[in-house]
């Protein structure tokens, strides 16, 4: 081994270290939630699809401290065509309420917003809320990262429960869940990118696709 070789082996072997070490530190992701609009029971979901038992406990995820949202300094996109900059800025605004005028409200099928974050990032975790006033469904969530805008370099999978495959983008292994005032918490584990998106088909209420507030934990 030359001397060069060597050295960046040390480099690396520390750098490697360092991340173990950092390990020990993190602490779990404290997320602001919006008040509940509904309580019990929701109403059962459709024949066949595999849903998530109702949690009365928020998940947990663990995260570096320094670790910051990234999603409200970002550059908002949205495969909604209609959707402009005053709706699609909602998304990011910290309000995570139930009103209707907290909510994004973008057309009907598969639809897509995403998230140009200015650089690579380190990424821990993502939150999405879609609208929670009921314990409605939505279909095809899916959340992916990328390092080119089209999302054609370097895509990677973060979460998908599109079982059916009906959005053409791979067959999905997590389950459905009902839409509550906790969201959806989606562990990034690290991974680098600069862009972000997050799909929907609709839910079991609407055709439409809504979207009241996302998170992107990084650093």
């Amino acid at each position: 081994m030359s001397g060069r070789s060597f050295l960046v082996a040390v480099i690396l072997f520390a750098l490697n270290l360092s991340a173990r070490a950092d390990d020990t530190n993190w602490t779990p992701l404290k997320l602001k939630l919006p008040s509940p609009v509904f309580s019990g029971t929701p109403k059962q979901a459709p024949q066949g699809v595999s849903v998530e038992p109702l949690s009365t406990n928020p998940p947990v995820i663990m995260a570096p401290p320094d670790v910051r949202n990234l999603a409200p300094k970002s550059k908002i996109t949205s495969s909604d065509k209609n959707a402009g900059p005053e709706l699609l800025a909602k998304i990011t605004d910290g309000d995570k309420s139930a009103d209707e005028d907290s909510v994004a409200l973008l057309n009907k099928g598969l639809q897509w917003v995403q998230f140009d974050l200015g650089r690579p990032r380190e990424l821990f975790a993502i939150a999405v809320w879609h609208a929670h006033d009921t314990a409605k469904i939505y279909r095809d969530v899916i959340v992916q990262v990328a390092d080119d805008e089209d999302f054609t370099d370097n895509v990677r999978t973060l979460f998908n429960n599109d079982a059916d495959n009906s959005s053409g983008l791979g067959v999905g292994t997590n389950r459905q869940y009902f839409e509550t005032f906790q969201g959806k918490l989606v562990a990034a584990k690290g991974v680098r990118a600069r862009y972000v998106r997050l799909y929907s088909h609709g839910s079991t209420d609407s055709p439409m696709n809504e979207y009241t507030e996302v998170e992107i934990y990084g650093r």
